[in-house]
C-alpha cells in the first residue's frame, strides 16, 4: 500500500478513492455468475439475513454496470437470466424476507438448515417454483399460501416442529415427492387424498394413530414411509393401492398384518418392532413381487408354508420373535440369500435351508 508522510502522520494515498460503505455479504462475482446462469449458492456463509441485492437481483443496474461502459458480449448485463435457482442452505436465518416476491422465476429454492420459524406469505407468489427444500428450521407452521405453489413437485419439511398440516395441502397437485418425517404430526388431513400424482411420501418418525382411508386415491404412490409413530391399525384401503413398491411400518403398535390382495408390485414390507403375533396365507398369497419381508421384534411363533409362494423373496428377517420351528418350504425359495433368525427359541433349522 503506498503512503505518504503529510505534517508528520502518514496518510493513505488512496484514501479519497476508497468507498466508505462496508464490504457486502454477497461477492460481486457471485452476482455476477448468477445473473448469466440463473443460478445463485449461498450456503454455508454464516447469513443471519439474505441482502438486498440478492432479492433485487434482477432488478437493478450491477455495480460492474455502473463502473465501466465498455461492455464484450459476455458482458452485457442487460442480457441476463432470470435467477431459477437459489441455495441458502446451511446458514443462520431465522427470517425470510417478504421480498422473495421479487424473484418470480425460482424453480428450486433450497433454505434447509437455517433457523426459521416461519415462512413469509409472499413465498406463495412463486409460481413457477418446483422444489422447495425447508428441512431441519424450526417451523411450528405453514402460511396457507404455500398451498397456491401449483407446480410444485417436491416438498421436504422433515425435521421441524410440525404439529399439523392444513387440508390446503391438497390444492399441490403436482406433488411427487413429500417429505414430512421428524415432527409433530398426530393427524394428516384427508385432502392428502387429492395428491393423485405423489410418488414418495415421507411421515416417519411423528406421533400419528391412524391414516385416512381416503390415502388409497393415490394411485401413483410407491414408497410410503409410516416408520416410528403410533399407528395400532392401518385403513383397509391400503389394501387398494397397486402401484405401492416400498411399505415401511415399523416401530408401530401393529398387533396384524395388514392383507393387499391388490399390492402386486409390492418388493418391500417393513414391519418389524411391532405386536404382530399371527402370520397366515392371507398375508402372503398375494405378495408377487416380495423380495424383502422384515418381521423382526414381533411376536410370531410360526411362519406358513404358504411362504413357499414368494418365489422372488431374497431376503427374510425374523429376528427376536417366538418362533419354535420353521417350514421345510422355506428351503425352496430359489432367490432367497439372508434368514435373520436370532433371538428365536429354534430347537433345529431344517437341512433344506441351510444349503
Amino acid at each position: 500500500m503506498s503512503r505518504f508522510k503529510r505534517g508528520g502522520k502518514f496518510v493513505d494515498s488512496r484514501a479519497g478513492f476508497r468507498d466508505e460503505k462496508e464490504e457486502p455479504a454477497v461477492p460481486q462475482g457471485l452476482l455476477k455468475t448468477a445473473r448469466k446462469s440463473g443460478q445463485l449458492n449461498l450456503s454455508g456463509r454464516g447469513l443471519t439475513e439474505v441482502p438486498q441485492s440478492v432479492w433485487r437481483l434482477n432488478l437493478d443496474t450491477p455495480e460492474e454496470a455502473k463502473q465501466d461502459v465498455s461492455f464484450g458480449a459476455v458482458d452485457r448485463w442487460w442480457e441476463q437470466t432470470d435467477l431459477t435457482k437459489l441455495l441458502l442452505a446451511s446458514n443462520k436465518l431465522q427470517v425470510l424476507s417478504e421480498d422473495i416476491r421479487l424473484l418470480p422465476a425460482l424453480t428450486v429454492l433450497d433454505i434447509h438448515d437455517n433457523q426459521l420459524t416461519s415462512l413469509p406469505k409472499a413465498i406463495g407468489e412463486l409460481e413457477h417454483l418446483q422444489k422447495l427444500n425447508l428441512s431441519r428450521n424450526k417451523l411450528k407452521e405453514l402460511p396457507e399460501e404455500l398451498w397456491n405453489l401449483k407446480d410444485l413437485r417436491s416438498l421436504h419439511l422433515q425435521e421441524n416442529e410440525l404439529e399439523k398440516v392444513s387440508e390446503g395441502v391438497g390444492q399441490l397437485c403436482c406433488m411427487s415427492d413429500m417429505d414430512l418425517s421428524n415432527n409433530r404430526l398426530t393427524a394428516i388431513p384427508d385432502s392428502f387424498s387429492n395428491l393423485s400424482n405423489l410418488v414418495k411420501f415421507n411421515l416417519s418418525n411423528n406421533k400419528l394413530r391412524s391414516l385416512p382411508p381416503g390415502i388409497s386415491a393415490m394411485k401413483s404412490l410407491k414408497l410410503l414411509d409410516c416408520t416410528n409413530n403410533q399407528l395400532e391399525r392401518v385403513p383397509q384401503e391400503l389394501a387398494q393401492m397397486a402401484s405401492l413398491e416400498q411399505l415401511y411400518l415399523r416401530h408401530n403398535k401393529l398387533r396384524c398384518l395388514p392383507e393387499l390382495p391388490a399390492c402386486k408390485l409390492l418388493k418391500e414390507l417393513h414391519v418389524g418392532n411391532n405386536q404382530i403375533e399371527l402370520l397366515g396365507p392371507e398375508h402372503l398369497k398375494h405378495l408377487n413381487a416380495i423380495s424383502v419381508l422384515e418381521l423382526s421384534e414381533n411376536k410370531l411363533k410360526s411362519l406358513p408354508d404358504e411362504i413357499a409362494l414368494l418365489q422372488g423373496l431374497e431376503r427374510l428377517e425374523l429376528t427376536n420373535n417366538d418362533i419354535s420351528s420353521l417350514p421345510y418350504a422355506l428351503g425352496n425359495l430359489p432367490k432367497l440369500k439372508i434368514v435373520g433368525l436370532e433371538g428365536n427359541p429354534l430347537r433345529s433349522i431344517c437341512r433344506d435351508l441351510l444349503t
